[in-house]
């Protein structure tokens, strides 16, 4: 089962280019439900989830997310936003800045790798104009949204992953 993990970790790829095809709304709650399992700090769990299937809130989204049109071919889009309020009631500033930031960023992780599982692929998007995103999606104030994660089934084969760092130049045991 490990190294079953740790090969979708390596296979999966970011995916600009999909399939129209529907997405089971079953794989989609599971991919939130992955996502609820990711750790946070203070168990605070400072995510909510949007899921966008509609069409024109996904044009909405390629728009805000400076013409990345991919979001708008993607057949669903998944806002990761974080309600960083929660973490700032524990933490304060940090909390806020950058806990909050870490948990949505596990959150988002573990749904790239379950939608690996499930033969998805995904492009986790982070540069996005934040006002225009949170104005065509309506979201509440308290609502920041960190990523967006294009979704769907690869309409190309993805290339091979670029190289890696050897594991002797990222880590050290003192």
């Amino acid at each position: 089962m490990t190294n079953e993990i740790l090969k979708l970790m390596a296979e999966r790829r970011s995916i600009r280019r999909f399939k129209p095809d529907a997405i089971p709304r079953e794989i989609t709650e599971n991919l939130i439900e992955a996502a609820r399992w990711a750790p946070s700090a203070g168990n605070l769990q400072p995510w909510y989830f949007y899921v966008v299937v509609r069409e024109d809130r996904r044009r909405c989204l390629a728009n805000a997310a400076l013409n990345q049109d991919f979001l708008a071919e993607a057949p669903v889009c998944i806002v990761v936003c974080t309600e960083a309020g929660r973490s700032e009631a524990h933490y304060g500033e940090r909390g806020r800045n950058l806990y909050c930031l870490q948990d949505t960023a596990a959150a988002t992780q573990n749904i790239l790798v379950l939608a690996t599982a499930y033969g998805l692929g995904t492009c986790w998007v982070g540069a996005f104009d934040q006002s225009k995103l949170k104005s065509c999606m309506g979201l509440p104030e308290a609502h920041r949204p960190v990523a967006l994660i294009a979704l769907g089934y690869p309409a190309v084969e993805p290339q091979s992953r670029p190289s890696r760092h050897s594991l002797e130049e990222i880590r050290e045991y003192i």
